[in-house]
């Protein structure tokens, strides 16, 4: 390969990861404002007659109404993003993202339309949740995939960067608009950061046009070598895989909804903080996670052994997560800063690695389909029922206890789960070395054409 070629394929490839940074960033922004303003304002705005934690139960129950979409936009846009390309696909999730965003900004309350004021805002929600089910498994392929040899975890990462990026801006945002007076806050107030969406969505779609579509799937589709129905072939050919990737994706996503929608809620509605101080302690975690997160990847890269690499960045979260809801439950400001800080470093170097490991074990022409199963079922089952099931176990037991007793067996589960993932074939070093690729007509490999 030339030197002339060996840049241009660099650029291209860091075209990709940034693409795939920014377009995810916005994309998780627009996810994280609403888990927000679920834990700070929608049980008033929507919910006005359901007081206390059962009103904040039911604005939990919408935000997870999101995560249930997302499955559907896993299969939906995995399908066509396996079939005929990542990048056409995370188009079109990009300005459904932006859309639905911008329109709950614009809905209005209760007091205003009744009942159908919370009903639109379940269908409203439901479109983000397919829009995000369908934006992961792409934005994290079309980085990956534009890797350098060895280097696919590394470019994941940039993707992965998108998640605490956009908790961060969504964080900033709401800090700053909870100085408002609280009526000015319920009324308009939480609307600016939904508003602020479209704005940010043109920016996204300018950056994601101008990336190619990823070697892998250009690859497959000039050779015809794409799966004529991928859902029903990864669920054919990797049960267990998906199983596994599902285990292996938990704490990866339900860390997040732990400390910046339950803890939230529980900090400023049951303990002694509010609104403005626990959302700066939300802020400090998301910009350490922001500066911590890429050396995850690094690690993951890095180290001889993946499974040590896991284990490295995943144990302390046993300790550490139940230490933060201790701290926390001291009312303390500082102790708080902390416990949350702390518990975010763990999770965070796991998340960075997570896209890369977990995308290397399916085969290239379903691999958008399996990856997205996983992540999204995921979503649906565990991550984003974390505030509903904390709150409660809250509610039902009294305690803090319960939720740190859920919280640790989540991480076992994440652990266990990656660990098995890892001890089964990596799909980017077969395709890399042609020797160690099965014969065709094998059950090894994926080779459904059209």
């Amino acid at each position: 390969m030339s030197a002339s070629t060996a840049r241009e394929q660099k650029r291209t490839a860091n075209r990709a990861g940034l693409g795939a940074f920014i377009g995810s960033t916005i994309e998780w922004f627009d996810f994280y404002i609403y888990g927000t303003a679920a834990a700070l304002v929608f049980d008033e705005v929507f919910f006005p007659e359901l007081e206390g934690p059962l009103g904040t139960l039911v604005a939990f129950a919408t935000f997870w109404v999101g995560f249930l979409a997302r499955p559907l936009g896993g299969i939906i846009f995995g399908h066509f993003g396996d079939r005929l390309g990542r990048k056409k696909t995370l188009v079109i999730t990009l300005l459904m993202m932006g859309i639905a965003t911008t329109l709950i900004g614009l809905l209005p309350g209760y007091s205003s339309i009744g009942v159908a004021a919370p009903i639109l805002l379940v269908c409203i929600r439901m479109v983000q949740g397919i829009g995000l089910g369908g934006e992961w498994g792409g934005s994290v392929l079309i980085a990956s995939e534009h890797a350098p040899k060895g280097k696919s975890i590394l470019y994941g990462a940039f993707a992965q960067q998108g998640s605490p990026v956009g908790n961060t801006l969504s964080t900033i945002s709401f800090l700053a608009i909870s100085q408002l007076p609280n009526d000015a806050f319920v009324s308009w107030g939480w609307r600016i950061p939904f508003l602020a969406s479209a704005v940010l969505v043109f920016v996204g779609l300018f950056v994601r046009m101008r990336v190619a579509e990823s070697p892998a799937m250009a690859k497959a589709i000039r050779t015809k070598n794409v799966s004529k129905l991928p859902l029903t072939e990864v669920l054919r050919t990797q049960p267990t895989l998906i199983l596994l990737g599902i285990g292996a994706c938990t704490i990866g996503l339900s860390a997040t909804y732990f400390k910046s929608t339950f803890a939230l809620s529980w900090a400023t509605s049951s303990l002694d903080f509010d609104r403005s101080s626990f959302l700066t302690i939300i802020l400090v975690a998301n910009v350490l996670q922001v500066l911590v997160q890429p050396f995850g990847a690094v690690l993951a890269t890095r180290m001889k052994s993946m499974t040590r690499a896991v284990c490295v960045m995943l144990l302390p979260e046993i300790f550490l997560l139940p230490l933060m809801f201790v701290l926390i439950g001291t009312e303390n400001y500082t102790l708080a800063m902390i416990g949350v800080s702390v518990a975010t470093i763990p999770h965070c170097l796991y998340y960075a690695a997570l896209a890369g490991m977990l995308a290397s074990r399916f085969p290239a022409n379903v691999r958008y389909t399996g990856i997205s199963l996983c992540y999204q079922l995921c979503g649906t089952i565990l991550g984003g029922t974390t505030p509903i099931v904390g709150q409660s176990l809250l509610n039902w037991t009294g305690s803090i206890t319960a939720v740190i007793i859920y919280a640790v067996f989540q991480v076992l589960l994440t652990l266990g789960c990656m660990v098995l993932i890892l001890r089964r074939p990596n799909h980017d070093e077969l395709a890399d070395d042609p020797a160690e690729q099965p014969a065709p007509g094998t059950t090894a490999t994926v080779t459904t054409t059209v």
